[in-house]
């Protein structure tokens, strides 16, 4: 992908130098042409990957929110669970002392 965009942008400075020079001829501007066709074709799948990755992290970080969530409910579950287990067992333990 480096070498294309080098390849594209030394062709559109070559032609252009060209250009500025008065010594464009048809196949200088067919070159040119094909070089503005590149480099727009390369910006368009840098935004399109740019967009593809934003996507991709946001996806990520909405699955990860979620995944904490659900952990933070189980593990909050459980800690309530062993809370009302071990009451029930020093209760157990306080009736039996009693006896």
């Amino acid at each position: 992908m480096k070498m294309r965009m080098l390849a594209t942008t030394t062709a559109i400075a070559l032609a252009t130098t060209l250009a500025a020079c008065g010594q464009q001829s048809s196949s200088t501007q067919q070159a040119t042409d094909k070089a503005k066709e590149a480099m727009s074709k390369a910006a368009d799948a840098t935004k399109d990957a740019a967009k593809a990755t934003a996507d991709a992290a946001a996806s990520a970080a909405k699955d990860a929110g979620n995944a904490t969530k659900d952990a933070a409910n189980k593990a909050a579950d459980a800690t309530k669970e062993a809370a009302d287990k071990a009451a029930t067992a020093a209760k157990d333990a306080a009736d039996a002392a009693k006896k």
